[in-house]
């Protein structure tokens, strides 16, 4: 595998109004990378949120660890006019990183027609989300399913025109399991592959379909949380938190469980292995606003896909100065990229 990679949250509003990273210490960002890099064995970094200054200083850190940079601004609540210029200014911080023998892949956005406004019916991510389980909403709109396909299609090949202008590497995006992506418009086929129960017996079969594009792939995320039965919600594990309550609770009486992580990685490790992707990040490093709490229904880290769980204001014993230790998935991790051609 190429890229034995993990997702690095440098915040990004994605519900709400509420920054996944608030507090942003470069020397918390350069020490995480020099984890990311000796510890866990990662060999690439994508380095994603709203901010490209602060994508900026990360990937100066990761690529003095000798880590390969995915450059990957996460805009939201954004529409077409307002992201292509967006983009175009990522990617001329981008090009700045981008001097030999350094390596920088930019990645066009995640997800765009869930987070972002005009190409699924719904003002809302919540909205957007319903329409896409619900068909019939879908049919009743004035566009076709189709006409949205293609108008989606046609804003990614001008966002992907707008940044080859000012960024001379490979390119690539985040896609949606949904999303149905011209693949001839990028170098790297990039998807977010979840295994969940839906998917479970069909995840090979549908790896298969992204390597019929003749292009590399790589699994830009595929993680699972801290709790028995994450691995059959795989992408969605992270909505049991009720974030109105105070202090934020989980939604279930679910059971704390850092071997299902574990579990998950191996078996979805193993398949990507045999199915020859080039590269995969798992999702993530740290889930910043997502704090371990010895009050089991406070336990926001359940619901965290992070391999370190955040201690709330205290520091780890294992890292000190870090406001975090690692689960048992950090581990696992490290194992699995050291071993892995």
């Amino acid at each position: 595998m190429r890229w034995k990679g993990i997702n690095y949250d440098i915040g990004v509003v994605s519900i709400g109004d509420r920054l996944s990273r608030e507090s942003f210490d470069p020397l918390q960002v350069r020490r995480e990378m020099e984890v990311i890099a000796r510890d866990l064995n990662c060999n690439a970094v994508r380095i994603s949120g709203s901010d490209p200054a602060r994508i900026a200083l990360a990937a100066e850190e990761a690529l003095a660890q000798g880590l390969a940079v995915w450059f990957a601004p996460f805009p939201t609540s954004m529409t077409a006019e307002e992201l292509i210029p967006y983009f175009t200014a990522c990617a001329q911080a981008a090009e700045t990183l981008r001097q030999p023998p350094s390596h920088v892949v930019f990645v066009v956005g995640c997800e765009m027609s869930l987070y972002n406004s005009g190409f699924i019916p719904g003002a809302t991510m919540w909205e957007r989300m319903q329409a896409m389980m619900n068909p019939a909403l879908l049919a009743s709109q004035s566009a076709s399913p189709e006409e949205l396909l293609r108008r989606f299609n046609v804003f990614l090949g001008q966002s992907v025109a707008a940044v080859r202008e000012q960024f001379a590497g490979p390119v690539t995006y985040a896609s949606g399991a949904w999303e149905q992506v011209d693949w001839s418009l990028f170098d790297i086929v990039g998807v977010d592959a979840y295994r969940d129960a839906g998917n479970k017996d069909a995840y090979r079969k549908q790896l298969r379909a992204y390597l019929a594009h003749g292009r590399p792939v790589v699994v830009t995320e595929f993680g699972c949380c801290t709790y028995k039965g994450a691995q059959d919600r795989g992408g969605l594990g992270w909505t049991i938190v009720d974030r109105a309550a105070r202090p934020p609770r989980l939604t279930e009486d679910v059971i704390r469980d850092e071997q299902t992580q574990v579990d998950y990685l191996a078996e979805v490790f193993d398949i990507l292995e045999e199915e020859r992707v080039e590269g995969a990040f798992w999702f993530t490093f740290a889930s910043y606003t997502y704090p371990w709490n010895p009050n089991s229904r406070h336990d926001l880290d359940c619901a965290a896909y992070g391999v370190v769980k955040l201690l709330d204001g205290a520091t780890g014993e294992q890292y000190p100065g870090m406001p975090w230790e690692p689960k048992q998935a950090f581990y696992a991790l490290a194992e699995r990229y050291a071993n892995s051609d």
